[in-house]
């Protein structure tokens, strides 16, 4: 098996004075509304945190039983998590994807089988092995920017599996089409810190059935949701905040077509069918493009610690029009 820095992530890849293209936070900083919120919660941090309010708007959110929700330390907490509390026998991840759920399976000393898929026919979901009792699949998936059908994901449940689906990025797609959460025999993963700018505060949950999230609960440290984190969870599950990110997840989209309109007309080969925050890019040399934007200023995300990926694959970050337009003036001084 190919070996991966399965722990390199995107804000590896940034600097000082270097505009980012390599991370999928999509906003700078968070919103007005919700950093009035944070402020005013600062005053209450001599009490240990209490994640009662914040589960209770995560289920009124997705109309289920509170006794499916667990608010978690950013999504990628429940990685860990879910690597502690089960005992897999046979463990797949499908890839290219984020490679925190392989690198949490593996620090808990499980084997990993991982299922590739091709770019060939746009990352299309395949079978995995009968014998899998827990798969772990993104949707959209990071790094393909890849929108599985919920058909698709659904056709891999079986009796004794969890199948687990990251979706942190699927409050980028306008509607959340294509979201499995509430169904049985699914783990779905959230992630608030993408849309709304808070990656520090690490703000997220999981929506499983009760038998996973008694498991998980379980193993979760004491207290590893802050106050914080845990107020943004309530402010970013209210029905204004729902509709304000429905209209970034609109907004996103036309901003992402802008920018493969402008990486196709420099003839750089955009895959799939990308529907998140983001695109997957492949080109002959893409390390050295890489350098060289950096040079230029830009950073964006190498492709080649995503298993399945190697050095002729970039993802890039959609960002807004005049700093795509900058972005793409220096790809062609450098290319």
């Amino acid at each position: 098996m190919a070996e991966y820095d399965l722990w390199h992530h995107g804000d590896r890849e940034v600097g000082d004075g270097l505009v980012d293209l390599a991370v999928n936070v999509r906003l700078p900083a968070p919103p007005a509304w919700l950093r009035a919120e944070l402020a005013a919660a600062l005053n209450d941090l001599a009490a240990y945190p209490d994640v009662t309010a914040a589960t209770e708007a995560v289920a009124s959110r997705h109309s289920l039983p509170q006794s499916r929700v667990l608010v978690t330390s950013g999504a990628a907490e429940a990685f860990t998590l879910l690597a502690t509390a089960l005992r897999p026998s046979h463990a797949v991840v499908v890839h290219p994807q984020f490679t925190e759920p392989e690198a949490a399976l593996r620090a808990a000393g499980h084997s990993v089988h991982r299922v590739l898929l091709s770019p060939d026919d746009g990352f299309r979901l395949r079978p995995v092995p009968e014998e899998a009792d827990l798969v772990f699949v993104g949707n959209p998936t990071n790094p393909t920017s890849v929108l599985h059908p919920a058909a698709d994901l659904l056709a891999l449940r079986r009796p004794g599996r969890l199948v687990v689906v990251d979706e942190a990025f699927l409050d980028a797609v306008p509607g959340e089409t294509e979201s499995v959460a509430g169904q049985p025999g699914f783990a779905v993963l959230r992630s608030l810190t993408k849309t709304w700018g808070i990656a520090g505060l690490r703000a997220g949950y999981v929506l499983a059935d009760e038998s996973v999230v008694d498991s998980l609960r379980a193993v979760q440290p004491p207290w590893s949701v802050s106050s914080l984190a845990a107020v943004a969870v309530v402010a970013c599950c209210r029905p204004p905040a729902l509709e304000e990110a429905e209209k970034l997840a609109v907004t996103a989209e036309a901003d992402r077509e802008y920018l493969v309109s402008g990486l196709t007309a420099l003839g750089v080969e955009v895959l799939g069918e990308p529907r998140g925050p983001f695109v997957l890019v492949r080109l002959p040399g893409a390390d050295g493009v890489r350098d060289r934007l950096r040079k230029a200023g830009f950073a964006v995300r190498r492709g080649d610690t995503f298993p399945g990926l190697d050095t002729r694959y970039l993802r890039i970050a959609v960002r807004d029009r005049p700093t795509v337009d900058r972005f793409l003036t220096a790809w062609r001084a450098v290319s």
